[in-house]
Formats: structure tokens, sequence, C-alpha cells
């Protein structure tokens, strides 16, 4: 659903929405975060590659997906990379995606999300990751999606599980132990 040419998805308590640039200070403080980087390592980078990232590819990145979803044309391997907004206060609380994850198996497209410390256990994750599942599935030529968690991330392996994804098997990426999922768009 578009706002203002602004791409959101409704999703209960919480709405994902394409980053603005706006969202560049924020989401770089939430990188920082110690629960966030411990489980995505890499993502807490300086604030000037933060900025580039965004500005020369995640933000460009979106509008090329987004571009191709308003032809019909197939996303390929187009990245999607929504915020995490709580409706009640207008606050970007993390983010979720999808793309190619090469490490895997294909066909390889995955959702990933991190939540803010300040907004977990409160079924925002569930609600947003289900939310770009639904999306994908009604709107794309997206036929399965796989999630991966590392095996010590209890609260990641839930929402996954919450999402309907089915337990696949544990695989090593990086010399870590990660549970693999898939969910079909049939099921």
């Amino acid at each position: 659903m578009r706002d203002e040419s602004v791409f959101k998805i409704d999703c209960k308590d919480v709405f994902l929405r394409e980053f603005l640039i706006s969202d560049l200070d924020k989401f770089h403080e939430l990188t920082w975060q110690p629960e966030i980087h411990e489980y995505l390592p890499g993502w807490n980078v300086s604030k000037e590659q933060r900025e580039d990232w965004f500005i020369n590819y995640e933000i460009p990145e979106n509008k090329q997906f987004l571009k191709a979803l308003s032809k019909g044309e197939d996303i390929a391997e187009l990245r999607l990379r929504l915020g995490i907004v709580l409706k009640e206060t207008n606050e970007l609380i993390g983010w979720c995606c999808t793309g190619i994850k090469d490490e895997l198996p294909p066909p390889n497209r995955e959702i990933m999300y991190a939540v803010s410390k300040d907004h977990r256990g409160k079924g925002y994750t569930t609600q947003a990751a289900k939310g770009l599942v639904k999306f994908l599935f009604e709107n794309t030529n997206v036929e399965l999606l796989n999630a991966i968690a590392l095996l010590s991330n209890l609260p990641s392996n839930r929402v996954i599980e919450k999402c309907g994804f089915n337990f696949e098997s544990i695989i090593e990426i990086d010399s870590e132990s990660y549970n693999f999922y898939k969910i079909n768009k049939r099921d």
C-alpha cells in the first residue's frame, strides 16, 4: 500500500516502510546496540560507511525493487530493506529485509530482521516478519523463502517458527552454526 509515495506494509501494531534518508541516524544507532550486532556482526560499521551504504545502495535498491514490482517484473536478486516503525509513536524500532543469501542453496531468498532492545518481546518482530512474508508471496513471483538464526539466538528462532517456517537443518556459515528454515508459498 502507498501513502504519499512512501511504500508501507501494515502489520497491526507496527508497519514496514521503505527507508528514508531521515532514518539514517536512528538506523545507525540501532546497529550499534550490542544486542543487535551480537547476532548480526558486520552491521555495526562507522557512520560514514553506513551513510554510504544507505544513500548509494540500500535506498536506491529499494526503489529498484519497488519499480520492478510496480511494472510486474521479476524482482530477481533485488533486495528490499524496510524499517519497522511503531505505529503508536512513528519511531523506527528495527528493520525487516529480504534478499539473496549467497551462502544458502538456491532458491536462496531470505528474510531477516532486527529490533531494538527496547522493543523486544512484544510481538513486533513477528508481526513485521509475517507481514513481509505475506507481501512477498502475494505480490511477487517468490515461491520459497529461507530464514536462518544462530543456534544461540532463541528469540529469533521463535520468530521464524511463529511465522510458519519449517526447520530444515543446521548449517555452517563462516564457522558459525545456524538453524536453517524454509517456507513455501503453497504452505
